[in-house]
């Protein structure tokens, strides 16, 4: 029995802050910049492209939502991965 498969691990792409001002909201950009993102992401053989969104954000997650972008589990028995920071 094999106790342990091999792995193979690919880059990623984590989008830390996106901001569409106020100005210019409504306009698809935000649609538009995540396109761009992941199109880097294929061009660099990616396996996914990761973020962060306030549970309240609601615009940001409603855009999330329309790219494709959904919350993930690794294990479903475990429930949703959460991120974590220590401030130094």
């Amino acid at each position: 029995m094999k106790l342990f498969q091999r792995l193979s691990v690919k880059p990623l792409i984590n989008i830390h802050d996106l901001v569409v001002s106020s100005e210019f909201r409504g306009l698809g950009l935000s649609q538009k910049m995540l396109q761009y993102v992941e199109n880097i992401a294929e061009e660099k053989g990616c396996c996914k492209i990761t973020l962060e969104v306030l549970e309240g954000n609601q615009v940001a997650k409603n855009a999330y939502l329309k790219f494709g972008f959904a919350g993930y589990e690794l294990d479903p028995k475990m429930g949703k991965a959460l991120f974590w920071e220590k401030a130094l």
